[in-house]
């Protein structure tokens, strides 16, 4: 399976778990008497058409080079990353805003069987996130990472939920804002992890220098081609799910053109088997000072 396989197969997991939960917390928030459970159900909402952004980003972002994009359509990921994060903010905006608006309305405390739904759906939540970021991770995909944080975040809401209507139901009258205070507090949370998402992907658009165990793994493996003396400069940029490498190869500088030229294609050669996740290598050949 290819990596953009097993991205877009995360995502559709993410797409329909997200809808399927979006209807179960919506409902038992009407019924149980719980905004924490409804603001719950308006990020799962959210997180129903981020994951859409995301599967349009994974596929538009694979697509192959052409004339006009020689490098291919891999910036387009970190892009739907940022409108994800959008996404982010504006459920937290207005579960924040919401939240502050019914702690100063009297309600009815929740009942307490919305607890028994928000421990299965932190459960699965959980587990969710553990399965998306794993599939992040093989594929290099950073608006997957995204998503996956989508999963984490609403895992932390419910547990903000449940810890708020908890409280409501053992202390009871007078209470029973609490669950309100905690969809306030997971609104905060949702925020910070809207930073957190948006700093990898912004270091990715600018390309950041932050590949220090990629570019030891290049230096290795180039220096076991014949010819190779050592690696001088190594650049690297992330578009989409591949790594574009720009080289300096150090060879003898009493060989031909030729010979350099040669050893240069062996060299890309041996990083593209080796190393699968890159994408463009480019290999600039330096004579040895000392030969």
């Amino acid at each position: 399976m290819t990596n953009e396989q097993t991205a877009v197969k995360a995502t559709y997991f993410s797409i329909i778990g997200n809808a399927c939960l979006a209807l179960i917390k919506g409902m038992a928030g009407f019924f149980g008497n719980s905004y924490a459970l409804i603001a719950d159900a308006i990020e799962s909402t959210t997180d129903i058409f981020a994951s859409f952004l995301v599967l349009f980003g994974i596929k538009y972002s694979s697509r192959p080079a052409d004339k006009n994009h020689p490098y291919g359509h891999g910036r387009a990921e970190p892009l739907i990353t940022f409108i994800v994060v959008g996404f982010l903010i504006t459920s937290a905006t207005i579960i924040a805003y919401e939240s502050i608006s019914n702690i100063r309305t009297p309600h009815e405390l929740p009942q307490s069987w919305t607890l028994l739904v928000l421990g299965a759906i932190i459960i699965w939540k959980e587990y969710s996130f553990r399965l998306v970021m794993r599939r992040s991770i093989e594929t290099n995909s950073s608006s997957l990472k995204a998503d996956a944080w989508h999963h984490r975040s609403d895992a932390i809401t419910s547990v903000a939920a449940f810890v708020g209507i908890s409280i409501a139901l053992l202390l009871g009258k007078g209470y029973e804002s609490a669950d309100d205070w905690a969809a306030l507090f997971a609104s905060g949370f949702i925020l910070f992890n809207a930073y957190l998402i948006f700093r990898p992907a912004l270091g990715e658009i600018m390309d950041e220098h932050v590949y220090d165990d990629l570019i030891e793994n290049i230096r290795e493996v180039s220096t076991q081609v014949e010819g190779v003396i050592d690696t001088e400069k190594c650049f690297i940029r992330k578009a989409g799910m591949k790594y574009h490498v720009d080289l300096h190869a150090i060879v003898s500088g009493n060989i031909s053109v030729r010979e350099g030229h040669d050893i240069s294609h062996k060299l890309q050669d041996r990083l593209l088997k080796e190393l699968p996740e890159l994408g463009h290598v480019l290999i600039h050949v330096e004579p040895d000072k000392y030969k």
